[in-house]
């Protein structure tokens, strides 16, 4: 589940684009093949969360717009006997933008438009994702940090 996850996940960030005007953007499929790639991904770094922006001054650096996922605990049901196991899932979404203050508050658009990016995503190892909570923390200096919560329901297959 996890890894499936996170591979869709960056593939779908990775077609979220910005213009020079501030405006979000999905690229087309095949937009890359068909323009050498001229367009400015808005989420610049996707990672697993390792305490980022806690230890910031010790990691290998990374740049903003960076998203890192949080897997929760997950606790595995019996769905079908020895065939199929499912789990209630918490993801947390880590989006950590520059603070600009020449921007302010604008910086809440990329959230929404994060949220609008993955709402709807599903694969074969999870489904249901939903919304579940947002926070907002400003202890780290130049960067603020928003934690995106959600929820989906994990399927761990046992294939014969």
């Amino acid at each position: 589940m996890r890894e499936e996850f996170f591979r869709k996940l960056k593939a779908r960030l990775g077609m979220l684009c910005v213009n020079a005007a501030g405006e979000y953007y999905m690229l087309p499929e095949d937009a890359d093949a068909i323009d050498g790639g001229l367009h400015e991904h808005a989420v610049k770094t996707v990672d697993l969360w390792n305490h980022n922006v806690e230890f910031i001054e010790q990691e290998v650096p990374w740049q903003c717009p960076a998203v890192f996922v949080e897997y929760g605990d997950l606790e595995w049901r019996e769905w079908i006997p020895g065939e199929e196991y499912r789990a209630p899932a918490t993801i947390n979404l880590h989006v950590v933008t520059e603070w600009d203050p020449e921007r302010g508050i604008g910086q809440f658009r990329l959230l929404d438009k994060i949220h609008e990016t993955v709402m709807g995503l599903s694969g074969d190892k999870f489904v249901e994702l939903d919304i579940q909570s947002s926070q907002t923390n400003h202890n780290h200096e130049q960067l603020v940090e928003n934690i995106e919560t959600y929820k989906c329901v994990a399927r761990r297959l046992i294939l014969s």
